[in-house]
């Protein structure tokens, strides 16, 4: 009983609150040229609801097509009615919904868990409209970039076109990469899910997270404990680390293997070589191009991050001036990509060919056919054992006889962190030797493009059945300075196999095989020097593995009984993409 009258003090509340809206809305209206409905409630099949504002040309009868926008983040209502003008004025119906649970909907908050079958029965509502023509394209960043391909998990035929910004990809990248945790998301679930709107002052309580980080890495607790530092319960990131494995909590979550096969709409994406959840975005792209060639699928990426990539890039990133020519107007090139697809317009003139990219350090534009026709060769070089001033010799030359390099890590040791691989700031006057080994190769004795993704083989031993590893990319500038390219970050037990763990044999060589590296696309001068870093991942910024048989979220400081032993094997290497 006391659960009834609780939902219908709720339905009085909202429709209370819609009252309210409503009326300031339509006295607003009348002025404009506009028709908004701000209190739209829309229905999924099993019975939830979405809270929706649709905007329309005034005194317009003609069915259009639908510009839709679906997202977790509720912000003031006027930016998103002015993002939904934008469509109107350039002759389209705009919609935005929101996540279940969020706005005017009475249901639970759970960030990606409903949005696919929602972003389904939303378009689907669309479709039915008088005032729609049939023609759904989507567009959006970050989660709203993930809802797009959330929405063609099971693919309605009124969605015709999707446009992701910087997609996240739930599993892969955030919350966590290549199944290590990592922390910078710990506040956002509070963020977005301890209120119908955006908590704010959560969010933006950096010291309060900073500290928690840092308290929870000196007293060496279990991960899964963090909340309890922190003194507020945190079920979305208890939700979420019960799931190590990529499984099927991930998996439905978002097209996954042959659900590929059936996404054969056009589709322009946006990415950054600086966007942290860069290899979520690509992940969309690859696996489209492995399972459904045939699909048009174009690709615009330059030197943004995740936030400059949403609004064209930036004159300056993280102490890295952009090149000029990198700069673009996205807003601009996804109406036009609307017009093109939607209105049988022309296809926006920056799209050369599928992929589309800027290379640093030369200040312009390339294309190619696929992510993996960006690269016609690859650098293979060896991570040796052989002294190469203070650090070790990249070679391209195998080495003769295998040995290895030792690196001993105590994860009881609080005093030092491992594995500086961040890339802020871009540019760096030196990087932390202190931990891990660098690897360097002679000058470059013409200049070389590097494009693509680099990947390679990691040989090693251990004492104890699991580590964290991180291989950081640089280019060494003759002028004595790093130029950051890329990095992986990634637990060795998965990296057979990133949907079940592998636990590697105590005292044994292993080989660690990665390719899930981010993607770059940079010039480099004759004489310039390629730099590889290899580390153990210890640091207070994601999870911390131990390297015991128990789930990592589960140790603690009590487990450690020895330091970490490593043996890296001087036949390991890296594998950098070139364009000769």
């Amino acid at each position: 009983m006391k659960t009834i009258l609780n939902f219908v003090f709720l339905i009085l509340l909202v429709s209370n609150t819609f009252s309210q809206q409503t009326s300031a809305t339509k006295s607003e209206d009348l002025k404009s040229a506009y028709n908004i409905q701000d209190s739209v409630m829309i229905k999924t099949r099993d019975g939830a609801f979405i809270s929706a504002i649709v905007v329309r040309k005034k005194g317009v009868s003609v069915p259009k097509p639908v510009i839709l926008q679906y997202t977790i983040y509720v912000r003031d209502k006027g930016r998103d009615i002015k993002s939904l003008k934008e469509a109107v004025d350039k002759d389209y119906v705009g919609v935005i919904a929101y996540s279940r649970g969020k706005r005017f909907s009475p249901d639970e908050i759970f960030p990606y868990e409903n949005d696919a079958n929602d972003a389904y029965d939303v378009i689907d509502w669309i479709s039915k409209q008088d005032w729609c023509n049939g023609s759904v394209g989507m567009y959006g960043g970050s989660y709203n970039g993930y809802t797009q391909w959330a929405a063609c998990k099971k693919m309605h035929p009124a969605l015709k076109t999707i446009v992701p910004y910087v997609a996240n990809r739930p599993g892969m990248g955030l919350p966590m990469e290549n199944n290590i945790f990592v922390n910078p998301n710990y506040e956002w679930s509070f963020y977005v899910g301890n209120n119908k709107y955006l908590d704010t002052i959560a969010g933006n309580d950096r010291q309060r997270f900073r500290k928690m980080l840092f308290k929870w890495w000196e007293t060496g607790v279990a991960y899964k404990r963090m909340d309890s530092i922190d003194g507020s319960p945190n079920r979305h990131f208890q939700r979420w680390i019960k799931h190590p494995s990529f499984d099927e909590y991930w998996q439905k979550m978002a097209p996954y293997k042959e659900d590929f096969e059936q996404i054969n709409i056009p589709v322009l994406a946006f990415d950054g070589y600086y966007n942290d959840s860069q290899n979520s975005s690509l992940y969309y792209i690859r696996e489209l191009q492995k399972y459904n060639p045939k699909t048009p699928v174009y690709v615009i990426i330059g030197p943004y991050d995740h936030f400059g990539t949403q609004i064209g890039g930036k004159i300056e990133l993280r102490d890295y001036k952009v090149d000029s020519t990198a700069l673009i107007d996205i807003k601009k090139i996804t109406y036009q990509w609307f017009d093109y697809i939607l209105k049988n317009g022309t296809k926006p003139e920056m799209l050369k060919d599928k992929i589309n990219y800027e290379v640093m350090g030369a200040s312009e534009w390339r294309s190619a056919p696929s992510l993996d026709k960006m690269t016609n060769g690859f650098l293979k070089m060896y991570l040796t054992n052989k002294k190469s001033g203070k650090f070790y010799s990249l070679d391209p030359r195998m080495p003769g006889e295998k040995d290895y390099l030792s690196q001993e890590v105590n994860f009881a040791d609080r005093q030092t962190q491992n594995n500086d691989y961040y890339p802020d700031p871009i540019i760096r006057k030196e990087i932390d030797t202190t931990s891990g080994y660098v690897f360097v190769s002679d000058p470059l004795k013409e200049s070389m493009l590097i494009n693509g993704s680099f990947l390679g083989e990691i040989k090693v031993s251990i004492n104890k059945n699991d580590l964290d590893i991180g291989v950081t990319l640089y280019e060494l500038m003759s002028n004595g300075e790093y130029f950051h390219l890329s990095y992986f970050l990634g637990r060795a037990s998965y990296a057979k196999d990133i949907t079940a763990r592998n636990l590697l044999k105590s005292n044994q060589i292993e080989v660690i095989s990665f390719s899930n590296t981010h993607l770059v696309s940079k010039q480099l001068n004759k004489g310039s020097r390629l730099v590889v870093v290899l580390n153990v991942n210890k640091n207070a910024f994601s999870q911390l593995n131990y390297g015991t048989v128990k789930e990592v979220s589960d140790e603690s400081i009590k487990d450690v009984t020895e330091p970490l032993k490593v043996k890296w094997y001087n036949d390991s290497f890296v594998k950098i993409p070139i364009w000769k």
